[in-house]
């Protein structure tokens, strides 16, 4: 089964409850749960390319190259700026990293220091914070510092999934 592309995708941010904590767990699980997907994978399959897309490695290095976005647009909010930070839509970090000639306990230890760092963040604020908001550049909505770590929860797991999907595919 396929699922949408993230560019694809609308959100829904209407909650008024703090489900922040919650959140939280679920960035704080993403290396864990990386580790734990890797452990299972052969290690043929890990730079191998379907239909030109990026490889199991190549998706495990993005959510590092996103990383300093998402701690760009916490600050963001936290500063008051009232438009969220852009992102690179063809997201040429990714393509130009060779994440494919990486070894992959280098790009999930990379991944989980940096986002050890954006957990030490969000652990910092307080519980007004995590109600203010910025605009988002490309979704045209307004997001809080929950919604928009939500958003990184769920990006998390659209990579995961997508990880599970190129491992089940035929040699």
């Amino acid at each position: 089964m396929g699922q949408v592309k993230w560019f694809d995708r609308s959100f829904d941010f209407a909650t008024t409850q703090n489900i922040f904590p919650s959140i939280l767990e679920r960035l704080r699980g993403t290396p864990a749960r990386l580790e734990e997907k890797f452990r299972s994978i052969p290690a043929a399959l890990l730079s191998r390319q379907v239909d030109n897309t990026w490889s199991i490695k190549e998706n495990l290095g993005h959510l590092s190259d996103l990383e300093p976005l998402w701690q760009q647009r916490l600050d963001d909010i936290l500063t008051g700026k009232t438009e969220l930070s852009p992102t690179d839509l063809f997201n040429t970090r990714t393509t130009i990293a060779g994440h494919n000639e990486v070894p992959v306990e280098a790009l999930l230890q990379g991944f989980r220091q940096i986002r050890g760092k954006t957990i030490a963040l969000l652990e910092a604020i307080d519980e007004a914070s995590v109600f203010k908001s910025a605009l988002h550049p490309r979704l045209k909505t307004p997001m809080r510092t929950m919604d928009l770590f939500l958003f990184v929860a769920d990006h998390d797991d659209h990579h995961l999934a997508r990880i599970t999907e190129l491992s089940r595919l035929p040699v």
